[in-house]
Formats: structure tokens, C-alpha cells, sequence
């Protein structure tokens, strides 16, 4: 068995666009004639050049390969021009197509990733949302109005969520970290104490900010929250900045989350040994794919550490997430778009299940999943932009800040995180 041929589709959900501008789906076949599908998480280039990273990926290292090395692969591709330092994109590139060859390995053997990754630890994958508007409010206006998001907070507890997120402290700006207006701080209080007292004990409170603060500035944000007992304190300062992530934990007494932006277990090593963080966030289509993501779950074991799955991109890096979380014992929770998408669940015919709070495990080949090629078809992608972009514009002291949630505006400079 070995890896023949390589389709890329680039596909744009409709409005109102949770997951991100656009997604990238790698289809993979071998030579006997089975196919895979994966994912590549948010790229730092264009998506037309972005298919071409893919390609290159593909017919330098992959092509011609037997799907089951997984390992080879990925050490080319680390490993490549010199560099053992690889980039968003280009890992970004391999962890859809790594993600492609487990989908045809599982269906090889006519068993479930999770089979093949050590087997059913977790009966159920726990799921998270961001809280998101109901069709026809103010979009706008809910990113910055606790009592809609309160609101909205009531609703996922009633559908059976046990916890939800939210990041109301932007703005996401390509300026690194800033020290937070006076005037976010206190949205952010706001946000906690109505959406608390909505769900009671009933739901956890996954405090997103997509690392805007200076370290004093992350610790000024954590302090004000902390009465309100947030689960976590997703990414409060740049990426790039690991060991101080550890010197924020030693001021609050929030738990810290991360790791979206990160693409090596190398990176995820570095902020565990230094300490301060215990709940790690891959994002399966950046971080080298599933194999990857399994190292890193042992990893955190190590240091006590709890492994949740970030998506904030199409159903294919989802049922990736599911996988790896069926299959570990570190496991906190998994993100989920809503109860699943209904642009999500209908790319992949409904074949993956959300119930009550939880996700289900595939129990079908490969990832499980049955990937509608038409319907991607129908909507392919034609414009320029990246899937999430941040503003340019920095912090305003004086006038507030306004900002969108998930879906990304179509001024390229004023792009949300997720």
C-alpha cells in the first residue's frame, strides 16, 4: 500500500462562518484505492498558496509512501531544508495529510482510529462551546453585551453543555501584548459575573483571550476574574513567550490554558517543564497531526497535565480531536462548534454524534466519517484572505473596544481571533 495521489479542497462555510474563513481538506489515496481525508488548521499564507506548500509536502516526502509510516514522515518533514525548527505552515501542511493517512490506515483494517491508538479509554468525550448568537441577533453587539451572552450561556447549559467559553477582553491585535483598558477589565468582570450567575454550578467558565497581554497585564485581567472560579485562562500572553507563562501562574489562581498556536511537542515541553500551565490545547491540524497529539497526551502525563483538544476549524480536525480523546486518560474535554455545526455536520452527513454535553466515538473505519466531496464542491473558497486575521489597529484606552467573535469581517485588517 502506498500514497498515490493528493486532492486539496478549500472550502467556505457559510454564513455566519463559525470555524473560520475558510477550511483546508487534503484528500489522500493509495494505490489499491483507498482514500483518507484530513485537515490543515489555520495557515500564516494565502489558501492558493497554501494548496502549494500542500503539494510540496506531498510530493517531496509522502508521495510514494506506505501510509503506516507515519513516523518517517513526519521526521522528513521536521527535519526539512536543514531546519528541525518547522513552521506553522509547513507542519499546518502535514499534520491534514498525517491526519489523511489514519483514515486510510483505520479503514485498512476495518477499525476506528481510536482502535488503533490504544483503544477505548473514554466511553464519551466531554464537549465545550464558544457561546455564539442566535440567528437574527446582533452579532456586533453580542461579543460585547454580557447580558445576550448570559443569555446564550442559559441556552448551551439547557442543551447540556458543562461548560462554555468566551473572550470579551480583545482586542486581538498584531501589536503582542498590551496591557488591558481598565475598560476591558471590567467588561470581562461583568461577562463572569452575569454568565455565573446564568449557569450556576451547572457549567464551567473557559475564560478565552488568544494571548494580547504583557505578563502584568495578564496577571491585572486574572486577578479581577478569579471570584468568578473560571475552569481556565486560555492563552493570556503571546506564544512565543513560554516561560512566562509561568510567571502569570504564580500571581492568579486560575488554572492557564494553551497551546492552539503551537506546533511542536518541543514547544508544549518547554511550558510544562517550566510550570504554570496544566491544560494543554493542540490544535490536531498544526501540531503534526494525531500521532503527535498521542506523544504529547503521554507527555503531559508526566507533569499532571490535561490534554483538550482545540477546533476552531472544519469537521475533519474534529473527528481527529475525538480520536485522540477516546483514546487517553489525560483527557479534560474536546471543543466543539455548537452541538457540532450545521455546516460541520452536514460536510460529513451527520456521521459524527454530540448528546447531552457529550461527544460520542465513531465507531466506524478510519475517522468514522463520510465526507460529502459535492457539497465542498459547491463551496469552494475564491477569495484571499487567511482563515482568521487580527486587527492592526491597538488598543483603545479612550474610546473601548469593539470587536467580532468567531467570524471573521471582511476588512482584512480588522479580522477576530477564535
Amino acid at each position: 500500500m502506498k500514497l498515490k495521489d493528493l486532492e486539496i479542497f478549500v472550502v467556505a462555510p457559510p454564513a455566519p462562518g463559525w470555524g473560520g474563513r475558510y477550511w483546508i481538506f487534503t484528500k489522500l489515496t493509495t494505490d489499491d484505492g483507498i482514500t483518507g481525508y484530513g485537515e490543515c488548521y489555520a495557515s500564516t499564507v494565502g489558501p492558493k498558496a497554501m494548496k502549494a506548500v500542500i503539494e510540496d509536502v506531498f510530493d517531496r516526502h509522502m508521495a510514494g509512501e506506505n501510509p503506516e509510516n507515519i513516523e518517517l514522515m513526519y521526521r522528513r518533514v521536521y527535519s526539512s531544508g536543514f531546519t528541525q525548527r518547522p513552521d506553522p505552515t509547513v507542519m499546518g501542511a502535514f499534520s491534514g495529510l498525517e491526519i489523511a493517512c489514519w483514515d486510510i490506515l483505520g479503514k485498512a483494517r476495518n477499525r476506528p482510529v481510536w482502535a488503533l491508538l490504544g483503544g477505548r479509554m473514554n466511553k464519551r468525550v466531554r464537549s465545550y462551546t464558544y457561546l455564539y448568537p442566535e440567528p437574527g441577533e446582533d452579532a456586533a453587539e453580542f461579543w460585547v453585551n454580557a447580558d445576550m451572552t448570559a443569555e446564550a450561556a442559559a441556552r448551551a447549559v439547557k442543551q447540556g453543555f458543562t461548560a462554555v467559553k468566551f473572550d470579551p477582553a480583545g482586542p486581538y491585535t498584531i501589536r503582542g501584548g498590551h496591557e488591558p483598558a481598565m475598560s476591558d477589565i471590567s467588561r470581562s468582570v461583568e461577562f463572569c459575573r452575569k454568565i455565573r450567575a446564568a449557569v450556576g454550578d451547572k457549567a464551567d467558565l473557559l475564560f478565552g483571550t488568544h494571548g494580547q497581554f504583557t505578563t502584568p497585564g495578564a496577571i491585572r485581567m486574572g486577578q479581577a476574574l478569579e471570584p468568578y472560579n473560571p475552569l481556565w485562562y486560555e492563552e493570556p500572553i503571546p506564544p512565543d513567550n513560554l516561560l512566562e507563562f509561568a510567571e502569570v501562574a504564580r500571581h492568579i489562581r486560575i488554572p492557564l490554558a494553551t497551546g492552539e498556536r503551537l506546533t511542536t511537542k518541543a514547544e508544549f515541553g518547554t511550558l510544562l517543564r517550566a510550570g504554570g500551565v496544566k491544560i494543554l490545547q493542540p490544535a490536531l491540524g498544526r501540531l503534526g497531526g494525531i500521532l503527535e497529539a498521542k506523544k504529547l497526551s503521554a507527555i503531559a502525563e508526566i507533569f499532571n497535565a490535561e490534554m483538550a483538544p482545540h477546533l476552531y476549524a472544519g469537521p475533519v480536525e474534529w473527528a481527529a480531536n475525538i480520536h485522540l480523546a477516546v483514546s487517553i486518560p489525560n483527557l479534560l474535554m474536546a471543543e466543539t462548534i455548537q452541538t457540532g455545526g450545521a455546516f460541520h455536520l452536514a460536510l460529513i452527513k451527520h456521521s459524527l454524534k454530540w448528546e447531552d454535553g457529550y461527544i460520542l466515538p465513531p465507531e466506524g473505519p478510519g475517522l468514522g466519517i463520510d465526507f460529502d466531496e459535492d457539497l465542498a464542491r459547491g463551496h469552494e473558497y475564491k477569495g484571499t484572505g487567511l482563515h482568521l486575521q487580527m486587527q492592526e489597529a491597538a488598543c483603545d484606552y479612550r474610546h473601548g473596544n469593539r470587536f467580532e467573535g468567531g467570524a471573521p469581517a471582511d476588512n482584512p485588517k480588522q479580522g477576530p481571533a477564535d
